[in-house]
């Protein structure tokens, strides 16, 4: 089929294929498909379905949807460092207050159940995808945490752990996919791979976070500080030394987990741990209410939605700082 790559983004085949039609009904994905592009994905690029039937997970352009994530804008990043800091202040509060297990668990079902429902709907909803964002935050937090309190994983060996789980991620979407833009979430498969690299990122950033905090003895303040600096990097990069886009986007993404989380330790924690002793509890609430605002406006103002003839170069608005 004859087709060009933007003409199908609102879910309709390409007039050179006899005119537009509808591809997708108004509920989105069906937990089957998703199951199915959760298996395919597992397999590798070589269990793709025959490209003669016509199947959900096929890289056929016949089966572009609409885009899955939202633009890329200032409130983007902003929504980041405060899902961050919101996650490890509820991790927190949660396994300290109630039994362990029972949080870890409790926070596993309502991880899965908003992937679950992120990947079912048909196109990218603020409230629904935040709220992804948020229990990877929670869920991701407590995994990470757990690797080593309970089972004694130094933070150093976590850290190295996650960072290569992550190059993994990232070769093997990139062999099968040939893009790590999320400019073209825009198939379950790569969806799939989207999100196993945002739980990897959140892992990995809890971890580089915790090793600066307690294993360098920086403590949050000066961890905060430290990756506030850092995060700045691949937006200089970008801006001033041409580096890739994609590759300075997901840089700034792995820092944001431990920016938003040692501040939002170091509002939370005692001041015997060098902290500003407001509480847990109060620091998750006070950033929930923060992150709900900001997403009810975005619902309203959609100033995040990318509309139909609205696309920019990939290299635009990528990273923190970037025009």
């Amino acid at each position: 089929m004859a087709y060009h790559g933007d003409n199908i983004l609102d879910g309709r085949v390409s007039p050179l294929d006899g005119g537009p039609r509808r591809l997708w009904g108004p509920r989105g994905f069906k937990l089957s498909e998703i199951l199915s592009g959760a298996a395919i994905l597992a397999r590798g690029p070589s269990s793709a379905p025959d490209p003669g039937r016509a199947s959900f997970c096929s890289m056929r352009p016949s089966r572009w949807t609409l885009r899955k994530v939202p633009e890329i804008t200032a409130y983007f990043w902003i929504l980041k460092v405060l899902t961050t800091g919101m996650g490890e202040a509820t991790s927190d509060y949660s396994v300290r207050r109630i039994d362990p297990y029972l949080a870890v668990g409790l926070g596993a079902v309502a991880f899965a159940a908003a992937l679950i429902l992120q990947l079912w709907v048909r196109r990218y909803i603020a409230w629904v995808y935040w709220l992804a964002v948020v229990m990877v935050a929670i869920f991701g937090t407590m995994v990470a945490d757990a690797l080593h309190i309970q089972l004694g994983v130094p933070y150093a060996v976590s850290t190295v752990g996650f960072a290569v789980a992550l190059t993994a991620i990232f070769i093997v979407w990139y062999l099968a996919e040939r893009t790590l833009s999320i400019h073209h979430i825009t198939t379950l498969r790569r969806e799939l791979f989207y999100w196993a690299t945002v739980c990897a990122t959140f892992a990995l950033g809890t971890a580089a976070g915790d090793l600066t905090a307690y294993t360098f003895r920086l403590g949050f303040l000066a961890s905060g500080i430290l990756f506030a600096v850092v995060i700045a990097v691949p937006a200089l990069a970008h801006r001033f030394a041409r580096l890739n886009a994609v590759v300075a986007f997901w840089f700034a993404y792995i820092i944001t987990r431990p920016l938003g989380a040692s501040f939002a330790d170091w509002m939370g924690v005692p001041h015997a741990l060098g902290g500003l002793n407001w509480g847990r509890g109060t620091v998750s609430v006070s950033l929930t209410i923060v992150i709900a605002c900001l997403v009810g406006y975005l619902s309203v103002s959609r100033v995040d939605v990318e509309e139909e003839g609205d696309r920019r170069p990939v290299s635009s608005a990528m990273v923190p700082g970037s025009r």
